[in-house]
């Protein structure tokens, strides 16, 4: 329903400024949520294709740490002189003012190193750290994504309410009180026209009486 503004011309200059402000938005909201859908898309891609890494990678690591301990004995006194992983590293970028993380590890060659020692150990244990190396790796890369995922879907979901708000809402509000307001000046106008249409007959009658 329209709201009911006093017809003047300054109200539908303000209204006509305030619809074409929201048709801006709108366009704008539209465009950046179609931007963020199409990220979103990509990093799904991505993230379905690290998931089929890692899912291998786990696979490979678990059939490498069985063989380790069958043939150089249970692993998890070794498995205690790897360190807890202290090089992650939290970052962010922006997409359309949506912060998205960037997680990195450390250089390989600062944690690439053998934590146990060689003598008390054979070639399966080392293939055993190579191939968790890279499951923490590929984790790592896949929170990153998820995460993106994650928040750009409740970013689109934001982002489409309130387009749907100034579709739906405020421009066709905005429309129906400018219709409103034109109208009521047209038909003041035409009172307004006709008004002196009479006064001018009148007046026309009154010269022609006086002459």
């Amino acid at each position: 329903m329209a709201v009911q503004a006093v017809p003047t011309k300054g109200n539908l200059m303000n209204t006509k400024k305030s619809l074409a402000l929201a048709r801006n938005g709108y366009e704008l909201l539209d465009r950046k949520r179609n931007i963020l859908i199409r990220e979103m898309m990509t990093l799904i891609d991505h993230a379905n294709a690290i998931q089929e890494k890692i899912d291998g990678a786990y696979e490979d690591a678990y059939i490498a740490l069985q063989t380790a301990n069958i043939s150089n004995g249970f692993c998890e006194d070794i498995s205690n002189a790897i360190p807890i992983e202290d090089g992650l590293k939290l970052d962010s970028r922006s997409v359309m003012g949506v912060e998205i993380p960037i997680l990195t590890m450390d250089e390989p060659e600062k944690h690439n190193y053998l934590h146990y020692g060689t003598r008390t150990t054979n070639a399966a244990v080392d293939r055993v750290y190579i191939l968790f190396s890279k499951v923490k790796s590929l984790t790592v890369e896949l929170a990153e994504i998820e995460n993106s995922v994650y928040r750009l879907a409740d970013a689109i979901k934001k982002t489409q309410k309130r387009a749907n708000a100034l579709k739906n809402i405020m421009i066709p509000r905005f429309e129906e009180t400018v219709k409103f307001i034109t109208d009521a000046l047209d038909e003041k106008d035409r009172e307004e026209f006709s008004r002196l249409k009479v006064i001018k007959r009148k007046k026309l009658r009154e010269s022609a009486q006086q002459e």
